[in-house]
């Protein structure tokens, strides 16, 4: 099958309905939603990412919960300390978003074409696993640098101004490797795992609440698909954070300055891993980041098919061939 080849799903009817074309215009328009969710989402929780990471660096001072550390952090800084590192956070999780989203669509919709329609059912929860996690491992390349100037704003407020002055500061102060890829295999450890339960938990999700509902997806107005992408993104960005969180943490803590000592980069991460300990790894910052992630990847979801419908593009959906 060629990249634009239609599938086939049922309609209400019975009635097989054409689903494409899935041409280069339709990539692009699930890259520039993928894009614009990640972004906005991301942005406006700059806050509480910003708390979420201090809970993470400074456990011993804020040791109170994330309401509290807001208050901290404010008492301390001002409220313009929780929109600290915005600027990379904006721009890196657009282009994170633009790889991801486009590359889980580029990616699930090639492989389906490939196996055809009943292969693509019977395997669509592998199929949203492999594609999330190729897409992931692309969307890091770009992600980590401007991740990495993100933290090390956030650790240490007074070392740059924002994005602009900090990005040649860190490479000339520690080059690019240490500076900007030292959270690498990190957050590959992090946003994989992450991105593959996000996709595949949310497709789960997405089904089992059509299916308890009673909704007929092909049917449903936009408020009712909107009011499912939400629901089932809840649930999906609890379980991701989860599973990701300590690799978050340790990406937190090896982008400080100095962190780990020296040698290679996984020296400095097992270092680190052990000072810190296993249950600290797994609990420390993870409330903050399930209402963090479970918001925000409703959040994403629920942007993405809305940017979508107003593009005019019709997602992909599994269909089960054996419905009628």
């Amino acid at each position: 099958m060629s990249l634009t080849t239609p599938l086939l799903s049922p309609n209400v009817y019975g009635a097989k309905k054409k689903q494409g074309p899935f041409d280069t215009i339709y990539y692009l328009k699930g890259a520039l939603a993928g894009g614009l969710c990640c972004s906005i989402t991301h942005g406006a929780l700059c806050p509480v990412d910003v708390v979420k990471t201090r809970i993470q660096l400074q456990p011993q001072k804020y040791n109170r919960g994330m309401f509290a550390g807001f208050g901290q952090v404010i008492a301390e800084e001002g409220v313009g300390a929780l929109a600290t590192g915005l600027g990379p956070t904006v721009v890196g999780y657009f282009v994170q978003g633009w790889f991801k989203f486009g590359g889980v669509e580029f990616f699930k919709i090639n492989i389906s074409q490939q196996l055809g329609e009943k292969k693509a059912w019977d395997n669509r929860i592998p199929i949203y696993l492999a594609s999330a996690a190729m897409a992931e491992f692309i969307a890091d390349i770009f992600l980590c640098p401007l991740e990495a100037t993100r933290i090390r704003l956030v650790s240490n407020p007074s070392y740059a101004s924002g994005l602009i002055t900090a990005f040649p500061k860190i490479l000339a102060d520690d080059g690019l490797i240490k500076g900007f890829y030292s959270g690498f295999g990190p957050i590959l450890f992090k946003q994989i795992p992450y991105t593959m339960a996000k996709f595949a938990v949310q497709g789960a999700a997405a089904e089992k609440i059509y299916a308890v509902t009673g909704i007929n997806s092909n049917t449903a107005s936009e408020g009712t698909k909107l009011a499912v992408s939400l629901s089932s993104g809840v649930v999906a960005g609890v379980a991701a954070a989860i599973i990701s969180h300590p690799a978050d943490t340790l990406l937190s803590l090896i982008n400080k300055e100095g962190a780990g000592g020296e040698g290679s980069i996984m020296t400095r991460l097992g270092r680190l891993a052990y000072e810190t300990g296993f249950v600290k790894l797994c609990l420390t910052g993870l409330g903050a980041r399930c209402v963090m992630i479970g918001s925000l990847t409703a959040g994403q979801f629920g942007i993405f098919d809305t940017i979508m419908t107003l593009t005019g593009a019709s997602k992909f959906k599994f269909t089960n061939p054996d419905e009628q």
